[in-house]
């Protein structure tokens, strides 16, 4: 018993580093939307820890808890840093959202390890009361789905980037990147420029695709990053030996001298 004890708490330890928690707003207030708003944090006494992040991004949102219904409405702030302090201030427009669902509002926060790697905290739920906006429906019918004040669960990368995963199978980069679905994309080797231009006309590179427009939302995308394919080519250089130009002489000689007072 000890020992499967032992072992669940191996598999759930990568997802059990924390580094902020929310202080304010707190879970289920009320607040006027259109103005300023303050977003406060402490740290959360697990690891990493405060001291171990360098910035930040702030984001109003609003949905569900999972990340395919949450909607991201605006930017509190885009280039925070910690040692700036524990507080963000920023504006909410008043035309960002509905005050029609109670406690559909909550906060993400995205930060850049010193080390590597970046968690996602959100904030628990509140209400912003005034606001003349619409949600789209399908967000809208995820936040009232939701039951209590918790926000969405944190996402955690800095276990992963400690661990990097193992070099992709090379097949994989030959998949065409749009039809890719998991959350590391790859792309192929960059091509690399000839040494000299013989073609007379411009041709394209890849075959025409058709293109849909998005008509509502579009759900926030779950891709972390994208490997690119190494390159393999190699370059050669020498010294050059050819010797340096002698100055120049006659009349070029002294065209230049006249510039020496």
């Amino acid at each position: 018993m000890q020992f499967r004890l032992l072992a669940l708490l191996a598999v759930l330890a990568p997802f059990t580093l924390a580094d902020i928690q929310f202080t304010s707003p707190k879970a289920g207030d009320s607040m006027p939307g259109g103005g300023s708003i303050t977003v406060e944090w402490k740290d959360s006494g697990e690891s990493p820890a405060i001291a171990d992040l360098k910035s930040y991004q702030l984001f109003l949102c609003a949905g569900g808890n999972d990340d395919a219904t949450i909607l991201q409405l605006t930017a509190i702030t885009t280039s925070g840093t910690f040692t700036a302090g524990n507080k963000a201030i920023g504006t909410v427009g008043i035309g960002v959202g509905a005050s029609t669902i109670k406690n559909a509002y909550f906060f993400k926060m995205i930060s850049v390890a010193t080390e590597g790697g970046q968690v996602i905290n959100y904030s628990d739920r509140f209400s912003l009361t005034g606001m003349t906006g619409t949600f789209p429906p399908a967000y809208a019918a995820a936040a009232q789905a939701v039951t209590g004040t918790d926000g969405p669960p944190t996402v955690n990368q800095v276990a992963d980037a400690a661990n990097p995963a193992q070099p992709a199978d090379p097949a994989a980069y030959n998949v065409p990147y749009t039809l890719q679905t998991g959350l590391t994309k790859f792309a192929p080797m960059q091509p690399v420029p000839p040494t000299s231009i013989t073609k007379k006309s411009a041709t394209p590179q890849y075959p025409t695709s058709a293109v849909t427009f998005a008509k509502t939302f579009l759900p926030t995308p779950k891709q972390v990053t994208t490997q690119t394919l190494s390159q393999t080519f190699s370059v050669k250089s020498m010294e050059n030996s050819a010797p340096a130009a002698p100055m120049p002489s006659d009349d070029m000689a002294k065209f230049l001298r006249r510039w020496k007072d």
